[in-house]
């Protein structure tokens, strides 16, 4: 592999995160414009035209059944805000990926900023998502009956509004430091100035560790009730949500431990090069993964290949009707324990 891949998957790290080299490294990547000819670069390409197709193709199904075509209900509202991200991320690709094969930005500084806001704002919002299903998680199991009566859509439809407005205001960092390098090829890219290591740092905290710390608290519990209350046959409704939420860490852990070590100027070089080409693209997958997991987590795959759609709806439906009778169950259990006098 040439060092003159390089450039071009620095612009799609800076496209998809909002994380760039100083403007120094900018000024002496390569300036002659050209197309995606080597075949790292094609493979990307073609990696990115798949996730903008299937994420499409399957958020936009997850949008439709479960805004449309399913019962309203506090789960619903979950996957929906999740798939809506996804959607939103996977639409913007077709500007990255121009991008890509012709080494260089035509589509001007705002679009540079809201390109950037959006895939940084999947991130956010993604994260925070999963983080209150499993808190709604553990809420539902550890105080049933509270949940029975005051877990509603309503509510549920303010905590998504509320994680989306906190993840607007995270990534405007995204937008305040994007600018357009006026030479030729002109570039998309983010000029941090002295303010890399503060973004960095929040994406890490507020993208990871706080999400991760939460989710692993959650399930700690989760874990402890359920075993207390002889409820371990009961365990499927969080099948899907432990899938997605591993699917996310696996997907975004290794973007974020590159983040961090990209402020250490002595680690960049080529092996470090093909690490940002791999964590950028890893991250970008998880956007079209969730549709097809829940399709594979419904009852008798086989038996139901032929429809995919259904596959989805039996998916999410089923955990709604699981999450349910798990919360009746533990609210009987908790009724029938003694009071302490």
């Amino acid at each position: 592999m040439t060092s003159t891949v390089y450039p071009d998957y620095d612009k799609y790290l800076q496209a998809l995160t909002g994380v760039s080299n100083s403007i120094e490294e900018q000024l002496h990547e390569d300036s002659n414009p050209g197309y995606c000819r080597e075949a790292a670069c094609v493979i990307t390409v073609i990696f990115n035209v798949i996730i903008f197709l299937l994420g499409i193709t399957g958020n936009g199904a997850v949008i439709w059944i479960t805004g449309f075509k399913m019962k309203k209900s506090v789960n619903t509202t979950w996957y929906l805000s999740l798939a809506l991200s996804d959607f939103i991320f996977c639409a913007t690709l077709p500007f990255t990926i121009d991008n890509i094969v012709k080494n260089n930005w035509i589509f001007g500084l705002f679009l540079c900023k809201f390109n950037a806001f959006v895939m940084t704002l999947n991130m956010y919002s993604s994260i925070f998502i999963l983080v209150i299903i499993s808190v709604d998680r553990c809420i539902t199991v550890k105080f049933p009956v509270w949940a029975q009566n005051r877990r509603t859509v309503k509510k549920a439809s303010l905590v998504v509004v509320l994680a989306w407005f906190v993840s607007s205001l995270l990534s405007i960092p995204s937008v305040k430091f994007r600018e357009i390098l006026n030479k030729s090829p002109e570039e998309c890219y983010a000029k941090y100035e002295d303010h890399h290591k503060t973004v960095v740092f929040v994406r890490f905290t507020f993208g990871f560790l706080i999400p991760f710390l939460t989710i692993f608290t959650c399930y700690a519990i989760l874990i402890h009730k359920l075993r207390a209350n002889q409820m371990s046959k009961s365990t499927k409704p969080y099948k899907i949500m432990t899938i997605l939420t591993t699917t996310f860490f696996i997907c975004w852990l290794p973007f974020q431990i590159v983040s961090v070590l990209e402020l250490d100027r002595s680690v960049h070089n080529s092996a470090f090069k093909t690490a940002q080409q791999v964590s950028a693209t890893l991250a970008s997958a998880n956007s079209f993964l969730n549709p097809f997991l829940y399709a594979f987590m419904a009852k008798d795959l086989k038996k139901k290949c032929y429809s995919f759609l259904s596959n989805i709806e039996s998916a999410i439906d089923e955990e709604t009707r699981s999450a349910f009778r798990t919360t009746s169950i533990t609210s009987s259990v908790d009724n029938k324990l003694p009071t302490a006098v």
